[in-house]
């Protein structure tokens, strides 16, 4: 059975987003020129009924007002993908994970690198907030939506930058 797959881009404060939903549930949010981004033809038609939880977290977030999302999400990858994922959902607003920690975390002390791929394939990045992961050194180290925009949320949700 097809799944229906709709879409729907908002304005925020750091650029436009592009929602996509899969069967009305949140399956995708990316930013422009986003690494690892689907082509558009698979966005499906754009109709911004399914988005209205999404929106409003994401507008409450950037307002400074919400600190952790609570959406229902179809995230589609391999298990351990899922499992980094899910990690990702335990890091608190305006603190920071390494590779390590996460790995050692799964129970993979040794799987760093695979916990770097799984990031970089977060298909719903803020709401899934890959950007809280750094090098083990406490650098920034690759964002499928690019350093400078990491550093942006980093430092928002430290308050030390506004949008």
């Amino acid at each position: 059975m097809d799944q229906l797959r709709q879409h729907t881009v908002i304005d925020t404060p750091y650029e436009p987003f592009t929602l996509v939903a899969t069967d009305g549930v949140l399956s995708g949010l990316y930013m422009t020129g986003q690494r690892h981004r689907p082509a558009e033809e698979t966005f499906g038609e754009r109709d911004e009924r399914p988005f209205g939880a999404v929106v409003e977290q994401l507008e409450a977030y950037f307002q400074g007002e919400l600190k952790e999302f609570d959406l229902p999400l179809d995230l589609h990858g391999t298990p351990f993908q899922r499992s980094v994922w899910e990690r990702l959902r335990q890091i608190p607003y305006g603190e920071t994970r390494t590779y390590g920690e996460l790995a050692e975390a799964l129970g993979n002390p040794g799987a760093s690198r695979a916990v770097g791929l799984a990031n970089g394939k977060n298909p719903v990045g803020v709401i899934v907030p890959c950007h809280r992961v750094v090098g083990a050194d406490g650098s920034l180290t690759g964002y499928g939506g690019g350093l400078t925009r990491k550093r942006r949320l980093l430092d928002f949700e430290r308050g030390t930058a506004l949008f």
